[in-house]
C-alpha cells in the first residue's frame, strides 16, 4: 500500500509520479508532488519510482483574490 493525499491506495510495481498523476486524474497546471517529504520536480516526475509504503502528496497551486 501506499498513501496518497491521507488516503491508502494499492502498491503498483513501477508506479512512477507521472503514471499516479494520469490514475488520479490530477491535471493541474500548477501541482507540487511530495513523496516522504521530499519535493518531487516535475522533470523529473516520468523517472521518480513510488515505493510500497511511500507517503505521497499531491497539492494543487491556485490563485486568487
Amino acid at each position: 500500500m501506499i498513501t496518497v493525499n491521507g488516503k491508502k491506495v494499492p502498491y503498483e510495481e513501477g508506479l512512477t509520479v507521472e503514471k499516479l498523476l494520469e490514475k488520479k486524474g490530477y491535471v493541474y497546471p500548477r501541482i507540487i508532488v511530495r513523496i516522504n517529504d521530499k519535493i518531487i520536480e516535475e522533470e523529473d516526475y516520468s523517472n521518480t519510482i513510488i515505493n510500497s509504503g511511500d507517503q505521497v502528496q499531491c497539492l494543487h497551486l491556485m490563485a486568487g483574490g
